[in-house]
């Protein structure tokens, strides 16, 4: 079974699918934090400069890239590039900025995309993504479009980078980068962030984490039994 989960960046997407598939014993995979270890390739080999992506030079060096995750001593997903683990580095406003510039670049969404079906081959699996009900798995069991207010998103995420000691940004910032990587997302030609007419849609800008958790297992069960 399969159970992909899509949506707006800071909806809880990560979350919930991490706690799904700990519920059913599912394998979990973080495709944003695959993007956001190529980002942080890129920001690393200097092909990021006043805004300029040398994409011909990421592209190239992507057989060179090697994206994994494992778990850690206390059941968390650890992303791993090149076997380094780096977890918090991709979660940084500075990887932010160019994530949605990085994924959409066709060579890198193909080649990503692939390996990303390839992991869902004899495997039941949580996948969480922009386009995986759509065109990693079209086919999934269950499609979860998950969606909030941009205010109530902007503010969880300043949280998470406050948490993690980044005081330098504002608010303002936060919410301004959210909305354009939405338009972003929303606007590539190439596998755009797309509700799956099959998806059923999960709000939670007024609901805690058990209770969207809650929603999405219920539906996870009602495709089980079906």
């Amino acid at each position: 079974m399969i159970i992909a989960i899509d949506g707006f960046s800071s909806t809880g997407k990560s979350t919930v699918a991490k706690r799904l598939a700990a519920a059913l014993n599912f394998i979990y995979v973080d495709t944003g934090a695959m993007y956001r270890m190529v980002a942080l390739v890129a920001i690393r080999q200097g092909w990021v400069q006043d805004g300029y992506l040398d994409e011909a030079a990421l592209v190239h060096h992507l057989p060179k890239i090697a994206l994994d995750f494992q778990r850690g001593a206390q059941g968390e997903n650890m992303a791993m590039l090149n076997g380094e683990e780096v977890e918090a580095a991709i979660r940084t406003m500075e990887v932010n900025r160019i994530v949605s510039r990085v994924s959409s670049i066709p060579a890198l969404r193909r080649q990503l995309v692939a390996q990303q079906q390839r992991m869902g081959r004899g495997h039941s699996l949580v996948m969480d993504g922009r386009d995986i009900g759509t065109v990693v798995f079209p086919d999934a069991e269950l499609k979860i479009f998950m969606t909030a207010d941009a205010d109530i998103r902007a503010g969880r995420r300043l949280s998470e980078l406050r948490a993690k000691g980044d005081a330098s940004v504002s608010l303002e910032e936060v919410r301004s980068n959210l909305l354009q990587r939405d338009a972003a997302d929303q606007a590539r030609l190439d596998s755009p962030l797309l509700k799956a007419d099959d998806a059923r849609v999960l709000d939670n800008s007024h609901r805690s984490a058990d209770e969207v958790f809650q929603v999405a297992l219920d539906w996870a069960h009602e495709k089980q039994k079906a």
